[in-house]
């Protein structure tokens, strides 16, 4: 890979928060980048999306951008209760302390249409050219470059790609390489809502098991800035139209926070429960780098989405900057194996959200009824829908 011409751009294709982030990246490390995308530039981004920011993402972000992780912070929310409630009775609250010292917090939270605003800002300031409306429909690897075709006829010719265009990646299947994993029965609705002024809901994140509001359903708050997103773990048989439409959402939503919010609903997502992971992260030449959906899909538990994607666009262009096929092979080893156990730790929390075993659901109901006597019942209930706190041994101690 030493013979790359100069001057010959990286191809990053997909303008979402990997995307983005793996454009940031390369061009932190002086590379030229071209970054395509389908949508157009004016293109209106969906809600209901990743919200969590997690510190070391923030500093992964730092190191593309310096101060981009201090900016992204300023703007979302960092709340500092967590409150767990079962059949709706508290069986944990914790509140702690705001950092005694200057620096990034823990997390911060924000719509994923803001997070991807910083980001592109960020790119347009460090010089990423952008081709908006660009759909790809042919991938040629050789061994020193490579050819995309777009939909028009347009071609772009790159020494690597990086291909962060989502769970349909077209990159991805013009190359034949498969995703390999599960689809779980049921569904989950995701809701984003605008606070109310002036009657803003208390700044707490708060899972509730089996809520009596919703006919026993699981369902969990987050706030972000401007507003919060409900999460409700509909049942296997549960029909699509009598929760994930917006009708729906506006008869079962007082229920869980109170009435005035009908008229706040910003968006409403329904997702299916994949675990899947690509059988390889980069093609044979070792020109093409595989990141965030069009490499793997889990459920959004333990907020490994975003940010496993994010960690996987600075690894890949630190890869690429490496100019070896050795680095390219050794990026592909190691974040699939970070992604085989991100897919297992959202397993884990699968399981425990949508039990579908009868001795699951009784230690749930024994952890509750013993949680104001014994804490750890309650911690372990607060704690277990969110999988493993650690990450894979791949990754030196990192989470994602």
């Amino acid at each position: 890979m030493s013979g790359d011409a100069p001057g010959r751009p990286v191809l990053v294709v997909g303008a979402g928060p990997v995307g983005l982030s793996a454009a940031l990246a390369l061009r932190a490390h002086g590379l030229p980048v071209a970054l395509l995308e389908a949508d157009p530039e004016e293109r209106e981004r969906p809600g209901s999306r990743a919200l969590f920011v997690h510190r070391e993402t923030l500093r992964l972000l730092d190191g593309m951008r310096p101060g981009l992780g201090a900016e992204i912070t300023a703007y979302g929310r960092t709340w500092h209760t967590r409150r767990t409630l079962y059949r709706g009775r508290e069986v944990y609250a914790r509140t702690f302390p705001p950092p005694s010292a200057p620096g990034l917090p823990p997390f911060t939270s924000l719509r994923q249409v803001d997070t991807e605003r910083f980001l592109r800002t960020a790119c347009e300031a460090a010089g990423v050219e952008f081709a908006w409306g660009v759909r790809v429909t042919g991938v040629r690897v050789a061994p020193t470059e490579v050819v995309l075709t777009g939909e028009d006829g347009r071609v772009w010719t790159g020494t690597h790609a990086v291909a962060a265009d989502g769970a349909r990646s077209a990159v991805r299947g013009e190359l034949g390489i498969p995703m390999e994993g599960t689809r779980a029965d049921g569904f989950h609705v995701v809701v984003d809502v605008a606070d109310l002024p002036g009657a803003e809901l208390p700044l707490e994140r708060v899972f509730h098991y089996e809520h009596p509001g919703v006919g026993g359903r699981s369902v969990m708050r987050v706030p972000f800035a401007g507003g919060f997103q409900v999460d409700l773990q509909c049942r296997d048989d549960d029909a699509q139209e009598a929760y994930g439409t917006e009708e729906a959402v506006r008869e079962w939503l007082p229920a869980v926070v109170g009435d005035g919010y009908a008229e706040r609903i910003l968006w409403v997502s329904t997702y299916r429960f994949l675990r899947k992971v690509a059988a390889s992260f980069s093609d044979p030449h070792r020109r093409v780098l595989l990141v965030g959906e069009a490499a793997h899909l889990f459920p959004p538990f333990g907020a490994r989405g975003m940010n496993s994607g994010i960690a996987d666009a600075a690894a890949a262009a630190r890869a690429i900057a490496d100019g070896t096929a050795e680095a390219v092979a050794g990026f592909a080893e190691v974040r699939r194996a970070a992604a085989l156990f991100n897919s297992a730790a959202a397993g884990s929390a699968l399981d425990h959200l949508r039990p579908h075993r009868r001795i699951v659901r009784v230690k749930q109901g024994a952890a509750a009824a013993l949680a104001p006597v014994l804490p750890w019942c309650g911690s372990w209930l607060e704690h277990a829908p969110y999988g493993p706190r650690n990450g894979s041994p791949a990754v030196a101690g990192r989470k994602y």
